[in-house]
């Protein structure tokens, strides 16, 4: 099996920095060891009483100071294309409710937040490379929307790698196939390697809540920061109830082996586990992808770690032309952004209502 060496040369040449390289070489290594990624089901249990935010609001009804509400920023998860819903371009992009898109929306629900709290409260995007000049234009039209930092920074790409030597993949007839993301959980190493996390830090802000595009009801609840900061938790998941319709997404566990929180998406369960994995009376929460993270904290891990966090491995197999089922197989390697939980000491999950989790992945959701 070729070394790492060629696909370290291929991701140079595309000017990735050393982070998204570093980063990257962590997943490789797995994998040429032979790791799946793989979560037993021997190895969890069940999660069982967590917060509630609906019982946190009524414990302290206060909300928090001027000086942690002016801390936070907003990041949204911005670099999908609605393919799926006929689009080609960012999803965010899609009139969601009178004539107004998600990323308008959006930006009026920070804005209304600012006024309220008088706090400056950033809004940045995560953008890909097809969804940044978009979406950057319809944010000219709110200059009110102006802060200290950057109003967006950008995810990274990876190559797909060869399922019989790991190799990166060549596909002269579309080399952008070659590539592909590498899940949201590359939002730490986007945030290192764009250099916005370090402006983030140095001007003041402390805490993140990030959330996709697509979910509206992901807004700022000052209960929730006021119970974060006062409790110093570094990282916390917002997780809802499972119901039949959410049985194919990533579920909450406790790791038998320390006690720590975990998410286990589905790509991390193996075929003869399914039934388990999707039992929503066994593994009662969901991951809503809505997390708040303490960016001091992230700063130490990332340092203590050599500027790898070492989220779980997501193992992917697919043909590098998604529509050529005869094109060579790939690996895709991902991470999820939640999978944190299981990085952080002392992370957190807090039981959210449904009305915080609204994402619109289809033309029916919409409708």
């Amino acid at each position: 099996m070729p070394g790492f060496e060629a696909v370290e040369a291929k991701m140079c040449e595309a000017g990735l920095a050393e982070p998204v390289r570093a980063t990257f070489r962590h997943y490789w290594e797995q994998l040429a060891s032979g790791s799946t990624g793989l979560v037993a089901e021997a190895d969890i249990e069940p999660a069982t009483d967590l917060p509630v935010l609906d019982g946190l609001r009524r414990e302290d009804r206060r909300d928090p100071s001027h000086d942690v509400l002016d801390a936070l920023v907003v990041i949204k998860l911005n670099g999908g294309l609605g393919t799926s819903m006929g689009m080609t371009q960012a999803k965010s992009l899609l009139a969601a409710k009178a004539g107004l898109s998600f990323l308008e929306i959006t930006a009026r629900q920070v804005l209304a937040l600012r006024h309220a709290w008088g706090a400056r409260l950033p809004l940045l995007l995560m953008n890909s490379f097809r969804t940044r000049t978009d979406c950057l234009a319809v944010l000219e039209s709110f200059p009110e929307l102006t802060s200290d930092v950057p109003v967006d920074f950008l995810q990274n790409k990876v190559p797909k790698l060869r399922a019989d030597d790991l190799a990166p993949v060549a596909w002269p007839a579309d080399p952008a196939l070659e590539w592909c993301p590498p899940g949201h959980g590359d939002l730490y190493t986007a945030l290192v390697a764009s250099g916005t996390l370090e402006q983030l830090l140095s001007r003041g802000y402390r805490w993140a809540f990030v959330s996709n595009s697509d979910n509206l009801g992901a807004v700022p609840d000052p209960a929730l920061l006021g119970w974060i900061a006062t409790r110093e938790v570094p990282f916390v998941m917002e997780v809802a109830r499972r119901t039949e319709a959410d049985r194919k997404g990533g579920h909450l566990a406790r790791r038998r082996a320390d006690g720590r929180l975990v998410l286990r998406e589905v790509a991390q369960c193996a075929d003869s586990e399914l039934d388990a994995f999707q039992d929503v009376d066994r593994h009662r929460y969901f991951n809503t992808n809505s997390i708040w993270v303490d960016l001091h904290v992230l700063e130490h891990v990332l340092e203590t770690h050599d500027g790898v966090l070492g989220l779980p491995m997501i193992r992917n197999v697919k043909t590098v032309d998604p529509a050529d089922t005869s094109s060579p197989a790939v690996i895709q390697l991902e991470t999820a952004m939640g999978a944190a939980l299981g990085v952080f000491e002392g992370a957190e999950a807090v039981e959210v209502g449904r009305d915080r989790f609204v994402p619109v992945k289809t033309s029916g959701d919409l409708l």
